[in-house]
């Protein structure tokens, strides 16, 4: 898994680590079984990788739920 992650340095991703635990950032390393992300705040997030369940590139143009400017007919 860190071979793996390792290909990721510098992409945004999404990480799973089960239950409610997603988190998403710019992948900046990986050392000693840590994944190192950096989120678009620039805060500093260490994940344990044994505990990654599901990893994916983030899409930058993702639709999320919310309002919308309009009216419906």
């Amino acid at each position: 898994m860190e071979e793996f992650l390792s290909k990721l340095i510098g992409r945004r991703i999404d990480v799973y680590c089960g239950g409610g635990a997603s988190l998403r950032g710019e992948a900046l390393k990986v050392d000693g079984g840590i994944l190192y992300l950096k989120d678009d705040e620039e805060q500093l997030c260490y994940v344990v990788v044994e505990k990654i369940v599901v990893v994916w590139e983030a899409r930058e143009n993702e639709h999320r739920a919310g309002f919308f400017a309009g009216r419906l007919k």
